[in-house]
């Protein structure tokens, strides 16, 4: 039905109090409290009021809350719609479904839970649609007036007669996650109450007076009370409140007179009550210091009136719509805490400027992009924060905040810090995800931490402060950088350095300097290519934590024995194969004979020793390292002698190195470990002496060996709580607990893996009974506190009696294959009691061999997570999703069954948890919400559902999946991340919003999720949902939670998982290696081989090239002396092992970097850049199956054993280099600047690299030094000149390469006669990538007399390179070098200028822009003062420069910067000549170590 205009009369003689003038009447006596008082919703019949007889209406009490005469109060303050109040509607059109008519659905509720189901347009309001819901849902005519309510977001409130009904349903909807597609017309008329509820009953809200008890009124909590009027109760005591909470009410106003009663009020919250204005009795509150107004929609505080509180000091206005500031507020001359965050400021207000009082200051999640000078006059400023804004640049006035002592300003473009790094008192910077490309600062004093992490910094550079003045930091963080080395001075200079942190960089090693940080205490250089460790390094005796893991480390210093204090020691994924002690201590083998069951000597001519001395002689570390992580590297049962020394390690971890065989005493003296991960190695046996012995022993990973038995010692560990035997190959009697292990035993067991398994049988014992108690030992009964068994592949017993899975255990039995995919999983506990996360698996979903559901549920935090809600999760989904895919129409896709599937399942879980059974009733009032817990707890999810070779993947959290594509990771999900951009966007969107620290309302870390109802529908589960066509190309999919995410990278994640054949085994180490890289949550990882879906081709071993042509000994001579040469790179090391060198007929490959020569003169990033080139090489040779013979500078010679797998290469090498993570220097500069094809398409950006193939048979002879394959012949100089000829980005190929191209890959040629060699899998590669090939012709190649027929070839996508000019000129330094800036360039010149005044003993002060609507009048005066000094210089910097502009050429800019570079030397040595003379002449005397250090820094000028 279709409303029409309908009109409503007031019969109220009340009249509004707060009409301006003298229409505004207080009731006599406001003041004064009469207990006689009541607050009626309405006036009842008959009732005449008396008062001012003179008056025509009577005006009543504020503290009644009496609607205004003829319309209501909630009109203009508190509304759901953003034009309400205006009759407008300013949704955008959308395209309704067939047969909506244009009319939406909405269930409206009576009190006693009934409902009816109208139907009305969107510009329907509740004064239109009063009267028949009068009609429908008013039972008894004579009842007192009733009202529309609505409940939603933990709050309840009368609607006011403008808004819209169904507008609000169809608002709030689209916010949750539903689409037009799903029907939001039709949807109003379901259960929604888990989103918001229409409630018409009478007009009264919040709880009976006689419930209102308080014990005490100073400090007074109404959140949430649903209270429409203060409670009369308050105002007997109104003088004795302090603080007055009224959040989350639907209040409008509160009552003058009570205001004014509150004579001592200091603390006034009015957060998440939706008011559009502040309420006008607020400014009459003199007495005030704090107001909260947050998460409001209060466009503007024009009629607030703040100005009138004088003590006002601190004032919250995050979370509204506020895009400008009043004009009065300079007069607030006590404010000193301002929170304008999450609002719509696009600059930051003018007036905040002029609060000279303002301490703290906070507008993060604006959209600010330029701060204004004016900021620096804010001289008492403490802290401030503007977290994700557009800010660019800090202004130079900002060097005038001397009082500033935390400035957060993460998640910026910001690209210079060192306007703040030198303030008086700074102490915490804050400036992560910023666009720093040089950090080239000087330190204040106080400055202690600085996080300059996650930028593009290339060099760090720190210019003296002042002398004699030593650095005060003690936290740096250049983590996530481009770092390729560590200057040595810089580091030397921090001397009070206690945590540094540069991780996730390309150092190659450490300065020798870092042992002079005699204060470090935490050292993490972690994802580097560390490929040693300073030797001074054992210097550092107050070292506590090293994290060095990923790196190419063979092996650790000696000197590290030497470090008393270290605790935890961290080398994961390295080449480490030794660990030597130190030089004078205990004789290596001698100690390690004692410490193995026998006695001990030491080297010295003593005979005999005593415990005493042996105790004495023991390296510092032996006494004080507790945890050592050395998993995934190359460490063999010989290397472990030095553990015996480490009697006090508690975490051990040597996980995936080459140990075949423990020593037989290996426990004895690791009594005191509580975890041990021997994981990933070929043990075959766990010794058994002094195993008994390890009583502290929780966490035993022996997964991934070679482990036929277990010992029955492993029975006497009773404090064990974690077993994980998966993937080895067990085959014993399990009741046979005399002689071998049974879990039973270990009644403390929380995580039993026995998955993997294939030859295990788990069955009774049915030749006799068991002791203890007739217990059959086949089944697992005693384990009652287990969470997770893992049976996969395992054999059971028909009569075994298996656990049943319940909501706080989760059992898997099933196969390790699902759909002919091989696919594995592991998780662990970590550090909860509980179930956080729970997989699902299952094949032939809806009895289809060709469709599958993997998927995942739940957290990796026990926070915030409950095992309830994840088991409903999990037993629900299946059911959900095959009901929303039978209700597919023909239009409509997989995709949007997912979502619906995923929004319906949220709904479900509402319906669930509060459900009358126990645990709560369906409505969803106000106070219930924050009552219950169930409010606060949520899940992430992802689902993959294949059908047949098409891939879905939805999900909604921090759970994602990672393609491995030919080695290569691509992410096919999403992370919801509320830092992202476009998540910050759409939180505002729904009135949520983020706090610095990355938090949803500053509650939640995610920012979409199933559950937390009390968050929505800011916090929703819409999933993001991929489609992927599977090829052959594809080889498995890693579905992981955050606790793999957070701590391993998707290539590595790939790299790790692709050296595994076993998915299962894959799966298990990817979550031992999250563990060693620090998680400590709940992992949990799946690994599915979709690979098995297509056939196989020939492996790569068979695909041979023709006989070689060379004899076979000297063939077995390169293999053996191949063998010692270890590879040193951990991240080369995991992939594939490199193909023997090709012989015969052959491909040779020859690369260069355009202009590499002038890069290396003058581009600070080409160090970096050349990291990042050589390993993307490498990496992508061990993929493509070639060989790298040797490189010459930045030049690559490699071979191919085939024609095509050397173009797969090229090809694959010219398209990623695209996407490497170039330093800025670089995209800044003419050589690797950014390029765009017409339609917007990037085709060149980095490096530039042309390549040259050419195929043949050369001469092949191993290099008598290397070992490796070399070549030699025309061959290779045919080659060498095909490549020379090439320009960059191009890949020239001869004309028997374009025949191969011809025949395999275009099948436009006849086959060659080694067409059938070439490999399917490269073949497959290039047609993927697509190819264009442009003929060149003949070419006469240098040196050699027969011309070569090349072609130029590139990857489809690349092509458009063929039309951009050839950049073969003879190169100059100003096309490798990042290009002039003239503003850089203007303010050198001023600094230069500021230097030379200042050497002349004045100060220069540029002439200042006066602008009229910020500058005050006092603040001019000021400067013509100052202008007025003799001391001070005003005027125009530009008449003491040279000229230059934008048409200014680079000569005449390097003229420029050379003439101004002496000037600032010229002016700085005179400087420090003055400071000398000062400082002597205060001293009576001449100071030599002085003179020494002046002339020291003053040499290179003088030179």
């Amino acid at each position: 039905m279709h409303f029409g205009s309908v009109s409503t009369s007031s019969h109220s003689v009340f009249s509004n109090p707060f009409l301006p003038g003298s229409q505004r009447r207080l009731a006599p006596g406001a003041l004064a409290f009469d207990g006689r008082r009541i607050s009626p919703k309405a006036r009842p019949p008959g009732m005449i009021p008396s008062g001012d007889s003179s008056s025509p209406s009577w005006t009543a009490p504020e503290s009644w809350a009496v609607e205004k005469e003829g319309a209501d109060a909630s009109i203009t303050a508190y509304s759901s719609s953003d034009d309400s109040i205006h009759g407008k509607t300013k949704h955008r059109r959308r395209k309704r479904p067939p047969g909506s008519k244009g009319l939406y659905k909405v269930r409206i509720y009576r009190a006693n839970n009934s409902y009816h189901v109208v139907s009305c347009d969107l510009n329907v309001t509740v004064a239109q649609l009063t009267p028949q819901l009068n009609k429908k849902l008013l039972l008894d005519p004579g009842v007192e007036p009733h009202r529309l309510h609505l409940k939603e977001r933990g709050r309840e409130r009368v609607l006011a007669p403008t808004e819209r009904p169904a507008d609000i349903v169809r608002r709030r909807l689209e916010q949750a996650g539903y689409d037009v597609a799903d029907g939001l017309d039709l949807l109003g008329a379901d259960d929604i109450q888990f989103l918001l509820k229409f409630v018409y009953k009478s007009n009264v809200l919040g709880p009976p007076e006689d419930e209102m008890q308080f014990d005490t009124f100073d400090l007074i909590d109404l959140t949430s009370r649903s209270l429409r009027a203060v409670p009369v109760t308050l105002y007997a005591r109104a003088d004795a409140i302090v603080s007055l909470n009224l959040s989350r009410n639907p209040m409008l106003e509160i009552p003058l007179d009570f205001i004014q009663a509150c004579t001592t009020l200091r603390e006034l919250r009015l957060s998440h009550m939706a008011l559009k204005k502040v309420p006008q009795s607020v400014r009459h509150c003199r007495t005030l210091q704090w107001l909260d107004l947050s998460c409001n929609r209060i466009a503007d505080l024009e009629d607030a009136g703040l100005e009138r509180i004088p003590e006002l000091r601190h004032l919250k206005l995050q979370n509204n719509r506020m895009e400008k500031l009043p004009y009065y507020f300079p007069h607030l001359r006590e404010l000193c805490d301002l929170n304008i965050s999450n609002n719509k400021f696009r600059h930051l207000p003018a007036v905040v400027c002029e609060l000279r009082s303002l301490v703290d200051l906070d507008a993060s999640f604006n959209m600010i992009s330029e701060l204004p000078e004016e900021l620096g006059q804010l001289s008492h400023l403490d802290h401030l924060t503007i977290v994700g804004n557009q800010v660019s640049k800090i202004p130079e006035q900002c060097a005038n905040l001397h009082n500033l002592r935390v400035l957060d300003c993460r998640r910026n473009h910001i690209s210079d810090i060192s306007v703040v790094c030198t303030l008086p008192k700074i102490e915490q910077l804050l400036a992560d995800h910023n666009s720093m490309h040089a950090l080239d600062v000087s330190f204040g004093p106080a400055l202690k931490q600085l996080d300059a992490s996650h930028n593009d910094i290339t060099q760090l550079t720190l210019v003296p402060g002042p002398l004699g003045l030593p650095y005060a930091l003690t936290t740096l963080n250049l983590s996530y950088a481009k770092l390729s080395t560590l200057d040595d001075l810089a580091l030397a200079q921090l001397t009070a350095l206690e945590v540094l942190r540069i991780d996730h960089n390309s150092i190659r090693s450490l300065p020798e300097s870092l042992g002079g940080l005699s204060r470090l205490k935490h050292l993490s250089c972690s994802n580097n290519h560390l490929y040693m460790l300073p030797s001074s390094v054992g210097r550092l005796q107050w070292l506590e934590i090293l994290e060095a893991h990923n790196n190419d480390l063979s092996e650790l210093p000696m000197s590290l024995w030497n470090c008393s204090s270290l605790q935890v020691i961290n080398v994961t994924s390295n080449v480490i194969s030794c660990w030597s002690l130190p030089p004078g201590s205990i004789d290596l083998e001698v100690m390690v004979t004692h410490a193995w069951g026998s006695t001990v000597t030491l080297l010295s001519d003593r005979k005999g020793s005593s415990s005493s001395t042996i105790a004495s002689s023991l390296p510092s570390l032996a006494s004080s390292l507790e945890k050592l992580y050395v998993g995934e590297n190359s460490l063999t049962a010989d290397s472990l002698h030095p553990l015996a020394l480490l009697k006090e390690l508690r975490v051990l971890n040597l996980s995936f190195n080459n140990i075949q065989q423990l020593p037989s005493s290996f426990f004895r003296n690791l009594t005191q470990l509580e975890e041990l991960y021997l994981s990933g190695n070929d043990i075959s046996a766990i010794p058994t002496e002094n195993l008994q012995h390890m009583t502290n022993l929780e966490i035993l990973f022996l997964n991934g060996n070679k482990l036929q038995t277990l010992p029955r010692e492993i029975s006497k560990l009773t404090k064990l709580s974690v077993m994980d035997v998966g993937s080895n190959v067990l085959k014993y009697n399990i009741n046979n607990w005399e002689f071998d292990w049974n879990w039973n035993f270990n009644t403390n067991l929380r995580y039993l893996n026995l998955s993997g398994n294939k030859r295990l049988e788990i069955k009774p014992d049915m030749n006799h009974r068991q002791s203890r108690n007739q217990q059959q030992l086949s089944d697992f009964s005693s384990l009652t506190q287990l969470r997770i068994l893992g049976l996969m592949d395992v054999t059971i017993g028909m009569q075994t009696n298996i656990p049943d899975e319940s909501e706080d255990r989760r059992v898997r039995t099933s196969m390790g294959n699902v759909n002919g995919m091989a696919y594995g999983i592991a998780d662990t506990l970590g550090m909860t009691e509980h179930l956080t996360m729970i997989d699902l698996v299952q094949p032939n979903f809806r009895g289809s061999p060709d469709e599958a559901i993997f998927a995942m549920f739940g957290r990796a935090s026990h926070i915030a997570s409950n095992n309830k809600l994840t088991k409903f999760l999990h037993d629900s989904f299946l059911r959900v999703f095959a009901g929303e895919l039978a209700k597919l129409t023909r239009v409509e896709s997989v995709s949007d069954a997912m979502r619906r599937s995923f929004l319906k399942l949220n709904k479900l879980l509402h319906d669930y948890l509060y459900s009358p059974s126990g645990r709560k009733m369906s409505h969803v009032s106000a106070s219930a919400m924050n009552q219950s817990i169930h409010d606060k707890i949520g899940a992430s999810g992802i689902v993959l559902y294949l059908v047949d070779r098409t891939l879905y993947v939805a999900n909604a959290g921090n759970a994602l999946a990672v393609m491995s594509r030919q080695g290569i990771a691509q992410l096919i999900s999403r992370k919801h991340d509320p830092f992202d951009r476009l998540e910050t966007a759409r939180i505002r969107a729904a009135e949520g919003w983020v706090s610095p620290k990355g938090f949803v309302n500053d509650e939640i870390d995610v920012s979409r999720s199933f559950g937390f109802y009390y968050l929505l529908p800011v916090v929703n589960p819409r999933p993001d949902i991929f489609k992927y066509e599977l090829t052959s190309l594809d080889e498995f999919v890693i579905v992981g939670n955050r606790g793999l995410w957070d701590f391993v990278s998707y290539q590595t994640a790939v790299d790790i998982a692709r050296k595994e054949r076993d998915p299962m085994i894959a799966a298990q180490k990817l979550r031992d290696f999250a563990i060693s890289y620090g998680a400590e949550g709940t992992t949990m990882i799946m690994v599915i081989r979709v690979s098995d879906l297509f056939p196989k081709g020939l492996p790569r071993e068979l695909q041979l090239s023709a006989e070689s042509v060379i004899p076979e000994d000297i063939i077995r001579s390169i293999a053996n002396k191949r063998k010692p040469r270890d590879i040193t790179d951990r991240g080369i090391s995991r992939l594939d092992d490199e193909v023997s060198p090709p012989t015969g007929h052959l491909a040779l490959v020859f690369t260069d970097i355009r202009n590499s020569t002038h890069l290396w003169e003058v581009n600070p990033g080409m160090q970096s850049a050349m990291v990042l080139h050589n390993n993307l090489l490498r990496r992508l040779l061990r993929f493509c199956g070639g060989y790298e013979v040797k490189t010459e500078g930045d030049a690559f010679m490699c071979s191919f054993p085939t024609t095509l797998a050397a173009l797969w290469w090229s090809m694959s090498v010219q398209t990623q280099l695209l996407d490497l993570p170039w330093p800025l220097e670089l995209l800044e500069c003419e050589d690797g600047k950014e390029i765009r094809d017409p339609e917007g398409k990037i085709i060149a950006r980095g490096l530039s690299l042309r390549m040259g193939i050419h195929c043949g048979q050369p001469v092949c002879e191993p290099d008598p030094v290397t070992g490796r394959m070399d070549y030699f012949g025309p061959m290779v100089n045919r080659a060498a000149r095909v490549n020379a000829v090439a320009a960059g980005g191009q890949i020239m190929c001869s004309a028997d390469v374009i025949k191969e191209i011809n025949a395999r890959v275009l099948e436009s040629g006849p086959d060659t006669e080694y067409s059938y060699l070439q490999p399917h899998n490269a073949i497959d590669a290039i047609r993927s990538m697509g190819v264009k090939i442009f003929p060149v012709g003949e070419v006469k190649l240098k040196g050699l007399e027969v011309p070569e027929n090349l072609s130029i070839l590139y990857p489809a996508a690349l092509a458009a390179r063929q039309n951009l000019e050839a950049f073969e000129t003879a190169p100059t330094a100003s096309g490798s070098r990042v290009q002039f800036s003239v503003e850089q360039m203007r303010e050198l010149g001023l600094l230069c200028v500021r230097l030379e005044t200042l050497a002349m003993s004045k100060v220069f002060r540029p002439t200042p822009v006066r602008k009229g609507s910020i500058a005050s009048a006092s603040g001019h005066s000021r400067a013509e003062e100052m202008a007025d000094s003799p001391l001070v210089i005003c005027d125009d910097p530009s008449l003491y420069l040279p000229v230059m502009d934008e048409k200014s050429s680079d000569a005449h800019l390097t003229t420029v910067l050379h003439s101004l570079s002496l000037r600032i030397d010229n002016a700085l040595t005179k400087l420090a000549f003055m400071h000398m003379s000062d400082v002597e002449r205060k001293r009576g005397a001449p100071d030599p170590a002085l003179r020494d250090q002046i002339l020291e820094l003053c040499r290179p000028i003088l030179l």
